[in-house]
């Protein structure tokens, strides 16, 4: 396997480039993007076999049960980051954690693939009920990104939050073509 197709298996639908300006449509479209997300991920996992839920997309990658048990935790993690930054002006650089560390739990190889489904599903919820109800000044509050090396404001957290669900949903249509 070459570099590109590694990168392009990495990254499907490309890397997280915040854009530097946002119109309301756009953030609109993000947060629906986001909204509807639990939904296709259940459609394409939830008849899957044990045998299925091991599958990676590319080698040394997550299996699909580490990815869902991923996207649940990071949709906590966004919505976490989010009330932070709303509430605690002192908030300036985003917590991180370590992903591998967090997949590599027994919750994140053997929690029942439901259970990380409805927890997602849940967080999106409430995270979508949130982001729609930001005025534009909370809009504006912004925080760093230490690996990303960026200051991102909400607008632009909300765009990474819709490319981290489209993200790793190719990664399991990606996988289950394997």
């Amino acid at each position: 396997m070459t570099t590109i197709d590694e990168t392009a298996l990495k990254f499907p639908i490309g890397p997280f480039t915040p854009q530097a300006t946002i119109t309301p449509a756009e953030l609109d479209a993000m947060i629906e993007t986001v909204a509807a997300a639990p939904a296709k991920y259940r459609a394409l996992t939830t008849n899957l076999t044990p045998a299925e839920l091991k599958k990676t997309y590319r080698p040394g990658s997550w299996n699909i049960q580490q990815l869902l048990a991923h996207v649940a935790d990071m949709q906590m993690l966004h919505l976490f980051r989010m009330k932070k930054a709303l509430t605690e002006p002192d908030y300036k650089e985003l917590t991180l954690v370590s992903m591998d560390g967090w997949v590599s739990l027994h919750d994140g190889t053997h929690s029942p693939v439901a259970d990380s489904l409805d927890l997602f599903e849940h967080l999106v919820k409430r995270f979508v009920f949130l982001a729609k109800s930001l005025t534009e000044a909370q809009l504006n509050v912004s925080y760093y990104h230490p690996v990303r090396k960026i200051t991102l404001d909400q607008r632009q957290a909300i765009s990474m939050s819709a490319w981290h669900v489209r993200h790793h949903l190719e990664h399991i249509k990606i996988a289950l073509a394997n």
